[in-house]
């Protein structure tokens, strides 16, 4: 079903040629759609999970995060949510103040508390691979320094941890400067070091194997599949076929010499965003978030359309209201297969919940099979 046209004016030059105004229709994904649909419950919990663990103590009470309901964008009242999802904290009676009366507190269960012992093992692990990738990110960038807050804005796309410019960038000081306070919107986090190692894209890398597996030079270039029934009109087929043949542009490449609404430019921002997609950890960002990073990147204005134009590498979600952008490559239907490591962490996270959930669904048919039972028994003596 095609729900929306968007027409964008491309200007090719190659000798005479030129396409301009050329029609890219967007169409639906359900089963990309799905991928995304499937992880908002696992976020809501995260969510109120992040909120208990932000307070002193760990520990509020429950009526004051049910004033924060909005804020958290739960559609459940908070006890309903505890109730819902057991395993994630204890209820328990203590006083606000001293003299007032005991209310209800929830704090972190015992589960919960094992399962962060084990995100921070998880994240010990992969120190070295979250080093590469907040390198990565930063020598993407023209001027190799990101605001700090722009960081920590995204840290969760990208698997850092909640602490990471305190704690994991001052024990790297041949890699990473930070300069400022972050918070204060005045920070910054500055590449100090260029490593050769981590200046090689997803894209060139796959290239390299395939050479390697092949015995021939095979040309770093980006996977095209169109979705299933998707045609490209005669026009765009040969647009897309002749923009592929133009040599990659490594993301990583100094570009300043570019003109910005060059072919080239445009291989080299669809570089820039396959390989944001590649280091994040569900191969998938929201189009906002990719947006505060314009002037990093430099990215254009409309840079979202870039996503509907190159409709076999990225697919434009408009799932729940917001534009996201997955790429195509990294998942076989809903499925994502190209795992990120850091992923076993949420597998752990959503294991406590799943314990929970069958926990909660047994007392439930325990409890009907009471209720079931005195109703027999109720039935049996009015008959008597």
């Amino acid at each position: 079903m095609f729900c929306k046209t968007k027409t964008h004016t491309l200007f090719y030059h190659n000798n005479a040629r030129t396409i301009s105004s050329l029609k890219v229709v967007w169409r639906k994904d359900p089963a990309l759609d799905r991928a995304i649909e499937y992880d908002k419950r696992y976020k809501q919990c995260a969510r109120v999970v992040k909120e208990v663990l932000n307070e002193p103590g760990q520990v509020i009470p429950l009526r004051y995060l049910e004033k924060r309901r909005e804020r958290m964008r739960l559609k459940v009242k908070a006890e309903t949510f505890i109730n819902q999802n057991p395993g994630l904290f204890d209820v328990y009676y203590s006083r606000i103040k001293p003299k007032s009366e005991p209310v209800r507190f929830i704090r972190p269960s015992d589960r919960l508390h094992c399962f962060l012992q084990e995100e921070q093992r998880i994240f010990s692990e992969n120190e070295p691979f979250i080093v590469s990738k907040l390198c990565k990110l930063l020598m993407m960038s023209k001027n190799k320094f990101i605001s700090a807050d722009k960081l920590l804005h995204v840290k969760r796309e990208f698997g850092f941890p909640n602490d990471f410019l305190v704690d994991l960038v001052p024990r790297y000081p041949q890699y990473f400067r930070l300069t400022g306070s972050p918070g204060e919107g005045k920070s910054f986090l500055e590449l100090v070091d260029w490593n050769p190692e981590f200046a090689k894209s997803v894209i060139e890398k796959r290239a390299e194997e395939e050479s390697e597996r092949l015995g021939i030079r095979v040309r770093p270039n980006f996977n095209v599949e169109l979705p299933p029934g998707f045609v490209l009109k005669k026009e765009m087929r040969e647009w897309v076929r002749d923009w592929l043949e133009l040599d990659y542009v490594s993301p990583y490449q100094d570009v300043s010499h570019l003109d910005q609404a060059s072919r080239e430019m445009e291989k080299r921002s669809v570089g820039v965003f396959h390989e944001l997609l590649s280091l994040s950890l569900h191969k998938r960002i929201p189009v906002p978030i990719l947006g505060k990073f314009c002037d990093d990147y430099r990215f254009s204005n409309a840079f979202s359309s870039t996503f509907t134009r190159h409709s076999g590498i990225f697919y434009l979600s408009l799932k729940g209201g917001i534009e996201t952008a997955l790429l195509r490559e990294a998942y076989r239907g809903e499925e994502l297969i190209d795992r990120d490591p850091l992923l076993r962490i949420k597998d752990k996270f959503v294991e406590l919940l799943e314990e929970g959930w069958r926990q909660r669904k047994e007392q439930l048919i325990l409890k009907q099979e009471r209720i079931n039972e005195d109703m027999e028994l109720l039935a049996t003596k009015v008959g008597e």
